[in-house]
């Protein structure tokens, strides 16, 4: 998805620093073949899921309103998108905790095989509306609908940041299924903010005007690389970079571009 603290916009107003145990993208998600949602058992059912599908689901008009245009004002990350489309080469393309899909347009105008998936409903009608033309699922990125090996490659913008350590584990497993061999996964996340370092959290309550419950973890490369690496991937390229402008939420990201080996 996109950043959990929008750009130039409301700011947490409880204690600082987007879904993901799966789903939605904070700036900065993922899916299942039912519009319903993911199945009990399968990742998608716990009361952190339904917290996290109901905050998404709550601010998805206004969220979509505002980060619409955001890869236009954030030349590194189109930088890496179309990098990452040249090294998965043919096949489909995941956008995994989607949000209202706005990197899953961009990268559908530049490959033939494009889809998206999130935990929010609300979420992904917004994606449909806005490209009809492109399949969009509602799933958990914890059980992905599909087949092992079915896709080229897939990226996480941003939608890993609300798992737990286990559930991060869990979901690499699952996109190291989904990916077929030496495919590519571009993950993206922050790494820390102005009040909270790397391997720190921070609870939202309210988000865009509306009343939520969801945590936010700041995530340490080192431990995000472990985890990409112990799941069956191989790191190709690390990018760490600062805010870009004023109008950015103050936090360090960073990117990680791997290939599945086993």
């Amino acid at each position: 998805m996109s950043e959990p603290f929008p750009d130039a916009g409301p700011r947490p107003s409880d204690a600082g620093p987007r879904a993901s145990d799966a789903g939605s993208r904070a700036s900065d998600a993922s899916p299942r073949p039912s519009d319903a949602g993911p199945r009990p058992g399968e990742g998608g059912d716990s009361g952190e899921a339904v917290r996290l599908r109901d905050t998404y689901d709550k601010v998805a008009r206004a969220y979509d309103a505002q980060l619409a245009d955001e890869l236009d004002h954030k030349p590194l990350d189109r930088a890496l998108l179309a990098a990452f489309l040249e090294l998965a080469g043919p096949g489909r393309i995941a956008d995994v905790g989607c949000g209202p899909g706005h990197v899953t347009r961009f990268l559908a105008a530049r490959h033939p095989d494009v889809t998206g998936l999130d935990l929010s409903p609300e979420m992904i009608a917004i994606a449909r509306e806005r490209a009809p033309e492109i399949p969009f699922t509602v799933a958990s990125m914890l059980s992905l609908p599909v087949a092992d090996g079915a896709w080229a490659g897939a990226v996480a913008m941003y939608s890993i940041i609300h798992l737990s350590p286990p559930d991060r584990v869990a979901a690499f497993g699952e996109l190291a299924r989904a990916i077929r061999g030496d495919g590519r996964l571009l993950v993206s996340f922050h790494v820390e903010g102005p009040d909270v370092p790397a391997g720190g959290t921070s609870h939202l309550t309210s988000w865009f005007g509306a009343q939520v419950d969801v945590d936010v973890h700041f995530l340490d490369p080192d431990a995000v690389r472990a985890d990409l690496v112990a799941a069956g991937f191989r790191i190709e390229s690390t990018m760490l970079r600062e805010p870009l402008d004023p109008a950015e939420f103050p936090s360090r990201r960073a990117y990680l571009l791997a290939r599945r080996v086993r």
